[in-house]
């Protein structure tokens, strides 16, 4: 196959050619063909980005929230007419089974009409008495500036539209750069930004790899960094927003668990357990990758759940009954095998998988994975692997159970099964992590998603998430200023 050379970045409302000549190969995880060789933007590149975005930041923040509210909402549109683009290219150049790929497209359209539904309630006038002088203050939220959003290739287009629908509703004009294995679904976006009438420099692309990524962290014209990714680059991004004195959200890494009650209903954990820690083949950061399972049902539970696993079909992406596609890239491929081999040596049993899938000549496939005998200290059960990798726990009471939940460094994700669902809320309540589902795992676009202890800084979603563009500034009036004894101020 002939891949296609892309050497050009979109700033300004245009593709322009880019200032550097590296690029970054884009491969088809399944095929293991090189489908593109896009462009590795420089500091040069990312430096007329900011220049576009910063040049409009003004005019975009003083367009009343309304019209920056109904292009966003146009976005969505323009994505949804797109959504047959969108699924295929997102399958081939990640590997995403189709099964999941075709939501995509429909999920970002709900949390962009989400962000257009919800962004004026919050500059809303608010108006506050003073508690300790004659007086009042006017609060008004005000957008940031140059929003720099970094994020990572395991869902290349929700992912980006995440951090684009609350800036972009919030005022903020800004600068996206993707991962360099899938830009290919953050050019397509591109397309529909520029047909829902975005005005130009409002919304940038500078596609490259990590000292991409860096040179937009560290630019002066920047007042912002949104990034999701692994923790150990987060703490970096975190480090140097720091010294600048720059707000930063750190959407990062997980090890969540799921903690199975003694009343569980097999059928539901049977009908749940796939998405709740396999979903995109394990390559998703608040997947529940631990499984912690009373001793009483636990072979019980375990070959229930290993039944399920081993009966999803594995195979090529595009086939809509596909379950579990390949990994994202060679690299990972033996990342994640490496684990495999850490999980043996440490004496966790493997009850299925535990290798390369025979059956395949190409693609960067893994076998799903249960590993049981685990212990909680156990590298298998502490770190992040991100692959079809499930580690089994078994506990003796609840506040065992609750203690391994626990702990690890991460607090992204989890969930606690159980019939009893009053039961299982008080379980959640001991848990120390951002979300929690019960008797299933999924996010909801109006609460706050949000990492605790080393899987992150910040909020995404809901009003929270449009918060984290905005500033706060307090007007303070004398009395005889206040607005409803003579006028909006």
């Amino acid at each position: 196959m002939n891949a296609e050379l892309i050497n050009d970045v979109y700033v300004a409302g245009r593709w322009r050619l880019a200032h550097s000549g590296a690029v970054d190969t884009v491969v088809n995880p399944t095929t293991e063909e090189t489908i593109a060789c896009v462009v590795r933007g420089d500091r040069s590149d990312v430096d007329d980005a900011v220049a576009a975005a910063g040049a409009v930041r003004a005019a975009w923040a003083r367009t009343p929230v309304a019209a920056r509210c109904a292009l966003v909402a146009r976005l969505a549109e323009e994505i949804e007419s797109r959504a047959a683009a969108f699924t295929t290219l997102i399958t081939t150049e990640n590997g995403t089974p189709f099964g999941e790929s075709a939501h995509a497209p429909a999920q970002a359209a709900a949390h962009l009409r989400h962000c257009a539904a919800i962004a004026p309630a919050l500059f809303a006038e608010d108006v506050r008495a003073n508690p300790m002088a004659p007086g009042y203050a006017q609060v008004e939220r005000r957008p940031l500036g140059v929003a720099g959003l970094i994020t990572p290739w395991n869902f290349p287009l929700s992912l980006i539209v995440v951090k684009l629908g609350p800036a972009l509703v919030a005022g903020c004009t800004v600068v996206i750069k993707p991962a360099p294995e899938t830009p290919l679904a953050a050019r397509l976006l591109m397309t529909a930004v520029e047909a829902s009438g975005f005005p130009p420099g409002v919304v940038n692309l500078v596609t490259g790899d990590g000292a991409t990524g860096q040179a937009l962290v560290e630019h002066p014209g920047v007042q912002k960094i949104s990034f999701t990714g692994s923790t150990a680059v987060g703490r970096a991004i975190g480090a140097a927003c720091g010294q600048l004195l720059r707000p930063v959200t750190l959407e990062l890494g997980g090890k969540s668990g799921a903690i199975v009650l003694d009343d569980t209903d097999p059928d539901v954990l049977a009908a749940n357990i796939l998405k709740v820690a396999m979903r995109n083949t394990g390559q998703t950061c608040k997947a529940c990758t631990r499984l912690i399972v009373p001793n009483s049902r636990r072979k019980e539970l375990v070959d229930l759940v290993c039944d399920v696993i081993a009966a999803a079909p594995l195979g090529d992406p595009m086939r809509p009954d596909t379950f579990f596609g390949p990994l994202v890239s060679a690299r990972q491929r033996e990342r994640v095998l490496g684990y495999l081999d850490v999980g043996r040596h440490e004496g966790a049993r493997v009850r299925i998988g535990g290798g390369r899938p025979s059956a395949f000549e190409t693609g960067w496939f893994v076998e799903p994975t249960v590993f049981d005998d685990v212990d909680p200290g156990m590298r298998i059960a502490q770190e992040e692997i991100f692959g079809p990798v499930l580690a089994v726990l078994g506990y003796d009471d609840i506040d065992e159970a609750v203690a391994i939940a626990n702990g690890t460094p991460y607090g992204l994700g989890g969930a606690v099964f159980g019939r009893d669902e009053d039961r299982a809320l008080a379980v959640a309540g001991r848990m120390e992590t951002g979300t929690i589902g019960i008797n299933h795992y999924g996010s909801n676009a109006a609460a706050p998603f949000c990492g605790h202890k080393d899987s992150g800084l910040g909020v995404e979603f809901g009003p929270e998430g449009i918060a984290q563009f905005l500033s706060l500034t307090s007007i303070h009036h004398l009395p005889r200023q206040r607005p409803s004894e003579g006028g909006k101020a």
